[in-house]
């Protein structure tokens, strides 16, 4: 879905006609939240976000799957597996796997890390603890109550923020602020952008942490197009993000198309898109998730460069001493039931 652009305007008369039916589904989705989660036996680490739409939730994953590897576990990423056909529950393989089945961010991300794909997340916990995990890594499902979270990692673009703060469709909201705010255990802004520090205000006040971090491009992605003129193409939830990276990493971006996040490109729009960067003598450019869609299709170009980016924490010491504590206080409350 393409994010409607009044969404992120202050004031507009298509937000205003919606909000009724964005205070209904506020209603709701607030009403929902408020439900008691099943216990999943072992720590269960929530990454999510407060609105529709990708705000760096994969690379935050990831980031977190490397610093509980480091503190000893093993971590097992749980996943509806968006996009794909596949209801599981099922672990990721590569070599079997393609987008289509498990969709896009699972697929990526079982490079690196175990990805249980399951549209029961109860089922997906039950096969990740079978393949040996000490620890559920959420990948999304912050507003939906079906597991008992340990704690709740938000991610906010700092640059982008939360739009007009209204709930979907009046906005890009989920549900209301204050409902998720409340359920709400530490902030991650991307970025050095003002237009989340509002919200990170609320938490303060709360004494919940806000955590910086910034998406740090690859230095092989970066030197594969340092004196070229690039056409950058991508279906992600905020491609301006994308774009914004190249060009901070001096890269220049002669083109640009944008497509839907989760885009799952025709063999015409893949032609078209060669066709144009051959014509204009372009480096054709993406992003890993983009590329994950592509992987193993017959008629993509060669040629294509994954753009690669790694988030980086600016005090990786306080991470780690919040995921420390939230992992001893996960397991004395389950030792206290016993």
């Amino acid at each position: 879905m393409r994010e409607p652009a009044f969404w992120y305007r202050p004031r507009s008369l298509p937000s205003y006609a919606l909000w009724p039916l964005g205070a209904l589904y506020g209603a709701i989705a607030e009403r929902r939240m408020l439900r008691k989660g099943v216990d999943a036996g072992i720590p269960v680490f929530c990454v999510g976000n407060y609105h529709v739409g990708g705000a760096g939730k994969t690379p935050t994953v990831l980031a977190l799957a490397r610093l509980l590897r480091e503190l000893g576990e093993t971590p097992v990423v749980l996943s509806r597996g968006y996009g794909g056909r596949l209801k599981g529950p099922l672990m990721v393989d590569r070599t079997r796997h393609d987008a289509a089945d498990v969709g896009d961010e699972p697929l990526m991300m079982a490079r690196d890390v175990p990805v249980a794909v399951a549209r029961d997340r109860l089922d997906g916990v039950a096969l990740a603890k079978s393949q040996g995990a000490t620890v559920i890594l959420m990948d999304d499902g912050f507003q939906n109550p079906r597991l008992l979270k340990d704690a709740s990692l938000i991610v906010i673009d700092s640059e982008r923020g939360l739009g007009n703060g209204h709930v979907f469709p009046a906005g890009p909201l989920r549900a209301p602020l204050s409902a998720q705010l409340a359920r709400t255990d530490a902030l991650v802004l991307i970025g050095d952008g003002r237009a989340a520090n509002e919200v990170a205000a609320e938490l303060a006040k709360r004494d919940k942490p806000e955590l910086r971090a910034r998406l740090k491009p690859d230095a092989d992605s970066v030197s594969q197009l340092l004196g070229k003129r690039v056409f950058a193409f991508a279906g992600i939830g905020d491609p301006e993000r994308f774009l914004r990276t190249l060009r901070a990493s001096g890269i220049d971006v002669a083109r640009a198309r944008a497509f839907a996040d989760h885009h799952m490109f025709s063999n015409e729009e893949i032609a078209g898109l060669a066709a144009d960067a051959q014509r204009e003598q372009l480096t054709l450019v993406t992003t890993e998730k983009d590329l994950a869609r592509l992987r193993g299709r017959a008629d993509v170009p060669d040629g294509i460069v994954p753009f690669a980016v790694r988030l980086e924490f600016d005090d990786p010491a306080r991470l780690r001493q919040l995921i420390g504590d939230h992992l001893y206080a996960a397991r004395e409350r389950r030792f206290g039931k016993r």
